[in-house]
């Protein structure tokens, strides 16, 4: 099996080497997992266990029908399963929305407890007692473009699918490779954006998260449009989903900028964070700093009697 891995040439393209790669290791690791299982004296091994490893074996077998015959099919296998984490990102942070408050049925029975809080007449209303488990109107607000932002991804991944199907050369491995990578960074970033809108939300971190994202959106589209499944870029659909991209991170941008002025370190360090996260290469910083971080607190606070973290570039 693993001779005839290594025997697909490396000019079919990276993404199908992948596939077929992962296949091959789910048969070796349940043949392996099999014989452990035989190997085994009959007091140490039941007959479920040996179902199990034949029955994991069996469906690793399986799915070598199903692995992609070239490149371009490894391609569009992979923008499908992206297209559809992205979906259930969206998905579970619009239920959440719906919800409005998605650690309700976490929260302290504030009814049983009205007799200790007699002063706290919200606590009568019902309401949560910790302010750090639900969202505040501000909150909710920047949820919104967040939203945007995540179905403008989620769009960009369709329609970059849809491009690769339509206008797709097999002969082309190394440009749907490229195209693949990139777009494998997006669902990750969605994930960190939609993890980050919940409570307690930190503004700040929504704030580069969501330019994370919209660097690793725009990446995917320019190379996409540089690339032979794009052959008009010039009337193309992607100027109109930068602009889509450009419109949910300036609303962001406008809903965090008082954070962004409590903590005015954090927009010079944020490039560096983004080429960091979102580029192939790793790129030194020439010029080392050290960043005093502390917690975050009031603007009044004394922050010379708080801990810091002293962090060296």
């Amino acid at each position: 099996m693993i001779a005839v891995y290594y025997s697909l040439p490396k000019n079919q393209g990276i993404t199908l080497r992948k596939l077929v790669r992962s296949t091959t290791l789910d048969i070796v690791d349940g043949m392996a997992q099999l014989m452990d299982a035989l190997f085994m004296t009959p007091t140490q091994s039941s007959e479920n266990n040996d179902l199990i490893s034949y029955n994991s074996v069996w469906t690793a077998c399986q799915q070598v029908p199903q692995i992609p015959r070239d490149n371009k099919a490894a391609a569009l296998s992979m923008l499908t399963k992206n297209v559809d984490f992205v979906k259930d990102a969206h998905e579970e942070m619009e239920q959440a929305v719906e919800e409005c408050d998605p650690y309700c049925g976490l929260l302290n029975d504030t009814e049983d407890n009205s007799d200790n809080h007699g002063d706290e007449e919200d606590d009568g209303l019902g309401y949560p007692n910790n302010r750090d488990l639900y969202w505040s109107e501000e909150d909710q607000e920047l949820i919104i473009p967040c939203l945007a932002l995540v179905r403008a991804s989620k769009a960009c991944l369709k329609k970059i699918r849809i491009s690769v199907a339509e206008n797709g050369k097999k002969d082309q491995v190394a440009q749907l490779d490229d195209i693949v990578d990139i777009s494998d960074e997006i669902s990750p970033s969605v994930d960190d954006l939609a993890l980050s809108i919940y409570p307690p939300m930190c503004h700040l971190t929504v704030r580069i998260n969501s330019a994370k994202l919209v660097s690793v959106l725009k990446k995917a589209l320019e190379i996409t449009k540089a690339s032979h499944v794009t052959p008009q870029p010039e009337d193309s659909w992607i100027p109109l989903l930068i602009n889509a991209v450009d419109h949910c991170m300036n609303r962001i941008k406008e809903l965090t900028q008082n954070e962004l002025e409590l903590f005015p370190f954090a927009e010079k360090m944020k490039p560096s964070f983004i080429l960091e996260e979102s580029s192939q290469a790793r790129v030194p910083i020439p010029n080392p700093v050290d960043i005093d971080l502390y917690p975050c607190c009031h603007p009044e606070d004394e922050v010379s009697a708080l801990p810091k973290l002293n962090l060296h570039f």
